[in-house]
């Protein structure tokens, strides 16, 4: 696995920073300028790949996918992968994302002004693409195998791991590169802005993103990318590789009703799936992470599904929005690699800032500190717009 977050650019820091309970959310007074209600963001910076990348890999990338060029080099590394390696099996990509503003609105823009669409340049339409990440990846890395994006909202870094889990399960593929991206620069945000989805508590950035909590107010936007190399059993280990988990159980479904606004019966639908698909009990699932986003209607329909399912089992339950920020089409991945730091470092990361249960997260075990524990099996659920949701089931092997 790797990881390029707003609370780390490598697997330590981000360790580090989910121990310590550590936001990475900060105010950009650029949002405020540039019209938006919020200038609340994920703090990140944007790498410079120069003299890691040629200038032909370095032009089709955009921003989310320098992100994903180093989560993913860093899962390489840590999968003990070389180019030879994949170079030698028929390696595939799936990644989730579902936007790629910037080139697209800076290509317009030059169009608009200079009236040529020669003036774009050779990079653009790699750059401007939903399936950025995966093509530009795929190439750079030689890839001969499976290869597309995975567009489902906030939910697309998780069913890119599911539909990864499907195909290796299938023997459709050996192995694979999975994960999720997310831009997370201010043009791609408005629209959400424009919705009044997020918080507009700026005073104290930190203590912005309230999952769960009676006074939250709306999400904070986030990004980064997030990568896992998921491998058949058998490959992992003739290759001798250090197996972090297995994707025991992938459950999805759409909730078949507003295109904005979650219910209770679509999450607990995927919830219930990835169970019967893992063969376990809810007995058996130690700690769930969270999709809550800290939205008032989301999080609140999350609870209430949680709650429907697990009843009196109360596994812990935190959401690391609380300090992430919402990371979007990046989130899903993400936050399998956070739960997979915290089962190998013995404890769960805190849902920091929730001070005040609601009637509905009242009823959740949910740690608003670091839990020093030991466990084998976690949950995390990724819900998105259009009623799409996802939920995987990981356990230590």
């Amino acid at each position: 696995m790797g990881v390029y977050s707003t609370i780390g650019k490598n697997l330590d820091e981000v360790k580090d920073s989910l121990f310590q309970g550590k936001s990475g959310i900060g105010f950009e007074a650029i949002r405020k300028e540039f019209g938006y209600r919020s200038g609340l963001t994920g703090i990140i910076d944007t790498p410079n790949l120069k003299g890691l990348l040629d200038r032909r890999s370095r032009i089709g990338l955009a921003e989310q996918g320098k992100y994903a060029y180093l989560s993913t080099l860093e899962a390489l590394n840590s999968a003990n992968i070389d180019q030879e390696y994949l170079e030698k099996i028929e390696a595939g990509i799936l990644f989730g994302n579902d936007s790629s503003s910037v080139p697209v609105i800076e290509a317009i823009d030059l169009v608009r002004e200079k009236k040529d669409t020669s003036m774009l340049g050779s990079g653009s339409i790699f750059q401007s693409m939903n399936s950025t990440i995966s093509m530009n990846l795929s190439v750079i890395f030689k890839l001969r195998g499976i290869n597309f994006t995975v567009s489902g909202a906030c939910a697309s870094g998780s069913h890119a791991i599911g539909m990864a889990y499907f195909l290796i399960r299938h023997g459709l593929q050996e192995c694979v590169i999975t994960g999720g991206g997310q831009e997370i620069n201010p043009e791609s945000m408005g629209s959400f802005d424009g919705l009044s989805a997020f918080s507009t508590l700026e005073s104290e950035p930190t203590k912005a993103s309230k999952p769960f909590d009676r006074d939250r107010d709306g999400l904070v936007p986030s990004g980064g990318a997030a990568t896992v190399i998921l491998e058949s059993y058998d490959s992992a280990i003739k290759r001798g590789a250090t197996i972090l988990g297995e994707v025991a159980g992938y459950g999805f479904s759409s909730n078949g009703d507003h295109i904005s606004v979650p219910n209770v019966d679509g999450p607990v639908k995927a919830i219930e799936m990835a169970l019967a698909d893992s063969g376990m009990k809810v007995e058996d699932i130690a700690y769930i992470n969270a999709h809550a986003t800290s939205t008032p209607v989301g999080d609140e329909k999350e609870a209430q599904a949680i709650n429907k399912v697990f009843g009196d089992v109360r596994p812990y339950v935190s959401s690391t929005k609380s300090m992430t920020g919402h990371e979007m089409w990046m989130g899903g991945a993400s936050e399998i690699i956070y739960s997979l730091l915290m089962m190998h470092n013995g404890f769960i990361a805190p849902n920091i800032n929730f001070e005040n249960p609601d009637e509905y997260s009242a009823k959740l075990n949910i740690t608003p500190k670091t839990v020093e524990k030991n466990f084998n099996v976690f949950m995390s659920n990724a819900f998105g717009f259009g009623g799409t949701n996802s939920t995987l089931i990981v356990k230590r092997i």
